[in-house]
């Protein structure tokens, strides 16, 4: 599924094409897609709430597929063996980041389906050092949101500072933050979660939230860190009120509308606002491992990959809940 021009899902600007298999180069795997999750990141590239950086391009980064073929450098794997492709494509590996265990934060990095063709297709390339095993318990489908909505919420959660007590909120709950919440649970957070939509809530009840509610509910409480997924700069605001003294609000979007104005009292005393940008390496491997110590419930909305510009609207219009996935073979 190619994007040629950013536009609104409502004019379904991916169009189903035959394209050239992919060659891959000496330190680069082929790998033969079996499913490709679906995100907002992919929303937001493909409706120009983010900049083009390569058209026409096949969007999509929770890849999972098989090893086709092998670059003639590549030692780390061998064909046939099932592995994982996230948002993080490339990076350079010399910048003051990269040397710094922020790799994240590279000056050059590239991203799966944005900087270079992803997973919305039946073949895609990456470098070996940047592909991953999977854990067995889980099947492709259940494993495609671990591998951009797992780990971003993985490293949100890390970025909270939360350990193994105290209270949690999660504002959005969409793929990452019904993941998290299970890592959350399983580790003894009280977790408090605020949506738009019911159905939302009663899913984030069902997976172990002390509190549901909307945005203008009272919690009863004031939360020690938060997690911000939906891409809201007034929400984020809404959050902070939230927010206990000492407490950390924890932005994870790629994307998000501007912030309105606010009291400095929402950051007194010590209130912290942050964000995590993209992943590293070692944040998806830390994941990876932590979800095959238990089964994590994914719930999924399966589509054809021809299905992928409504299967993004249904995430636009929040239609569906949990995560989304294009069955590609």
């Amino acid at each position: 599924m190619v994007l040629e021009k950013q536009d609104l899902l409502e004019h379904s600007p991916l169009r189903l094409k035959e394209v050239q298999i992919p060659e891959i180069g000496p330190s680069e795997v082929r790998i033969e897609i079996s499913v490709c999750g679906v995100c907002r990141t992919d929303l937001h590239v493909v409706e120009g709430e983010l900049p083009a950086h390569k058209l026409p391009l096949i969007p999509g980064h929770q890849i999972v597929g098989r090893i086709e073929a092998l670059g003639k450098d590549v030692r780390r794997w061998q064909g046939g063996e099932r592995v994982g492709i996230p948002w993080l494509f490339k990076t350079c590996g010399k910048c003051k980041y990269c040397l710094s265990d922020k790799e994240n934060l590279c000056d050059n990095a590239a991203f799966t389906g944005y900087d270079a063709d992803g997973g919305f297709a039946e073949y895609v390339v990456a470098d070996e050092n940047f592909v991953y095993s999977l854990p067995d318990n889980y099947g492709d489908i259940e494993a495609a949101p671990l591998l951009c909505a797992g780990v971003i919420g993985y490293q949100s959660l890390r970025a909270t500072g939360l350990k193994n007590h105290g209270r949690l909120g999660l504002f959005g709950f969409g793929s990452s933050a019904h993941i998290v919440i299970q890592v959350a649970v399983h580790r003894g957070l009280e977790v408090y979660v605020v949506s738009r939509t019911d159905k939302e809530l009663a899913l984030a009840k069902e997976l172990g939230a002390r509190w549901v509610g909307h945005v203008e509910n009272e919690m009863g409480v004031l939360l020690d860190a938060g997690i911000v997924f939906a891409p809201s700069g007034e929400l984020l605001v809404d959050s902070l009120r939230k927010l206990d003294k000492g407490g950390r609000i924890v932005s994870a979007g790629i994307y998000t509308t501007p912030l309105p104005g606010f009291d400095y009292s929402l950051i007194y005393p010590e209130k912290c606002l942050t964000s995590i940008a993209h992943t590293t390496r070692e944040n998806v491997r830390a994941f990876l491992k932590a979800a095959s110590e238990f089964k994590i419930k994914t719930q999924v909305n399966v589509f054809k990959l021809e299905e992928a510009n409504e299967a993004l609207l249904a995430i636009k219009n929040s239609s569906v809940s949990g995560s989304t996935v294009l069955r590609i073979a």
